[in-house]
């Protein structure tokens, strides 16, 4: 049986919301006395600036009419951290949050748009103020809950300790905050895998998974996915994993994970020129990457796993636990709307963090989670913003933008571009043969048999260009293997704005096939003919993308 994933994650467009800077809703009802900071105090600070699920609601028709369709939430339960990875009780709502009763209305309201929610899950580690960890420090030895965390001495030395007397038992990178929860215990396991299946129950869409690798029980995730599956089958899990992770996406633990190895190969290219040199998010490093070998990254990403989990990846240029891309590309706009551009054309769901739209900008956390400014509107970029709704429109009017088969048809001298294929009885639900990394260019990524390919509309190929270098190209593009002799596919021409060089004299009109320009929107409509299988005379602004659709 091959792998499958939920298809509503495939049309999907994500946005990432960390609650608490997100929106403070004036109907949120607090007990008298609750203090927070003011909404927009810098993020250095810490502390609690007052956002709630009831803000999240609040907002949710500036969020339709972005595009988004799926909300991923930062943690939502009681905790004592504004962004509340140390975990109190998975089960209790922060009432700071709202509670329970906001957390309804927010699924409800949001399933009323068609739009999903994705929660947050921590299951690697909770904090000292979680019910257990907490009955372990009043009780000692005593506890009944001793066995679900690894206590390596007494008496416990949860706040007083220091480099000769360390605290105590195992902790998540050695922070005494976060105490590591023994997953090997049953009483623990089937307490978190309960959890996972309450919140499914209660309505969520899914869970994203912190940290997955420091459960090294490969049982454990399979059991989480069974449990998920079960409850709710169109159910997504996608876990934090910042590298290739074929082991974690053979079907049996989860659907996808974050798709940071996107973000740096976009980031490489697009930001070539601005990129800060010094900044390792995760601890990786940004690469500078040429055209062809950003051709290669982008194709060993698509091939590594099968087409079910590659149109499912979460695909994010920046996070909660990462700075900001304006910040990451030192400001330049450009570079981040190209980045934006290949995140709505390439397989797998575009994840937007919240205020990326407007030009919010910050370094790497916390200042990454800086107050969503609802209430100063004149320090939006609101061409930015209407740039992220056009292309947000674009992947949501285009099929074959989300789940067509994708093949690369150039890669030099600063002009990559690929097209994006529908065939007839689109494969989005079915899995296919996943292509070896290192597979020849110029093959289509979940490729159609050849008998399935006989009257394929036109308007289910798009033709995606883009130009990284501050000259207008001039060029003619092969419109792929299937579409002409294998001979010319590299003949083709990029030339600068003053008009050094020259393209080929397009042969006689034969086997003509008419595009039509839908990006950018100054030449939307524009007609373009391409004569045995060559896109002729096409012209590319700097720094910018031209996008054709058949018709």
């Amino acid at each position: 049986m091959g792998v499958t994933t939920p298809d509503w994650v495939k049309h999907a467009v994500f946005y990432q919301i960390f609650p608490d800077r997100f929106c403070r809703s004036p109907r949120a009802r607090h007990l008298p006395g609750i203090r927070f900071k003011p909404w927009g105090a810098p993020p250095s600070e810490q502390g609690f600036q007052g956002g709630d699920l009831l803000g999240i609601v609040d907002r949710l028709d500036y969020l339709a009419e972005l595009g988004v369709t799926a909300l991923y939430l930062n943690p939502i339960f009681s905790s004592a951290s504004n962004h509340r990875y140390h975990t109190f009780d998975y089960l209790q709502v922060d009432p700071l949050l709202g509670g329970e009763a906001a957390f309804r209305e927010l699924l409800d309201e949001a399933h009323l748009r068609e739009m999903r929610v994705v929660l947050d899950g921590v299951f690697n580690h909770a904090s000292r103020g979680f019910w257990a960890f907490h009955h372990i420090l009043e009780t000692g030895r005593n506890s009944p809950y001793l066995d679900w965390f690894c206590v390596q001495g007494w008496p416990l030395r949860p706040y007083h300790n220091s480099e000769k007397n360390p605290h105590n038992y195992a902790a998540w990178w050695d922070l005494p905050a976060l105490p590591k929860l023994n997953t090997s215990n049953p009483g623990m396991r089937q307490h978190l895998l309960e959890v996972a299946r309450h919140w499914i129950a209660f309505g969520a869409d899914g869970w994203r998974l912190d940290v997955p690798e420091e459960i090294n029980d490969p049982l454990f995730w399979q059991e989480f996915r069974q449990v998920v599956k079960q409850t709710n089958p169109d159910a997504y899990t996608v876990g934090e994993v910042w590298h290739e992770a074929e082991a974690w996406l053979r079907g049996d633990r989860f659907d996808a994970v974050m798709n940071y190895v996107f973000s740096r190969a976009a980031y490489g290219y697009f930001g070539a020129q601005t990129v800060r040199s010094d900044y390792r998010p995760g601890g990786f490093a940004i690469e500078r990457l040429d055209t062809p070998a950003f051709a290669t990254a982008v194709e060993t990403m698509l091939e590594r796993y099968d087409w079910q989990v590659v149109t499912t990846q979460l695909n994010l240029l920046d996070s909660h636990d990462t700075a900001r891309s304006l910040w990451t590309l030192n400001g330049d706009t450009s570079g981040l709307r190209l980045c934006v551009l290949l995140q709505m054309t390439l397989p797998g769901a575009p994840c937007i963090y919240y205020g990326d739209e407007i030009g919010m900008s910050g370094g790497p956390d916390p200042d990454c989670r800086g107050a969503f400014p609802w209430a100063d509107r004149q320090i939006w970029n609101c061409e930015l913003l209407d740039f992220y709704r056009r292309a947000i429109d674009l992947r949501h009017s285009h099929p074959a933008l989300r789940t067509g088969a994708y093949e690369t048809l150039i890669a030099a001298d600063g002009i990559f571009g690929f097209r994006r294929a529908l065939s007839l009885g689109s494969r989005a639900s079915r899995p296919h043969e996943t292509v070896a990394a290192g597979q020849q260019r110029g093959r289509m990524l979940n490729e159609e048999p050849a008998d399935r390919k006989a009257g394929v509309p036109s308007r289910s190929l798009i033709i995606v260009l883009f130009n990284r270098t501050k000259s207008t190209a001039r060029l003619n593009v092969p419109l792929g293997t299937d579409a002409q002799p294998a001979g010319d596919r590299d003949r083709w021409s990029a030339t600068d704005a003053a008009g050094e060089g020259s393209s080929p004299t397009p042969p006689s009109a034969r086997n003509t096939t008419t595009f039509r320009t839908i990006w950018p929107r100054g030449a939307s409509g524009r007609l373009h003919a391409a004569h045995d299988g060559t896109l002729w005379d096409l012209t590319i602004a700097p720094r910018e993308a031209l996008i054709l659709e058949g018709v």
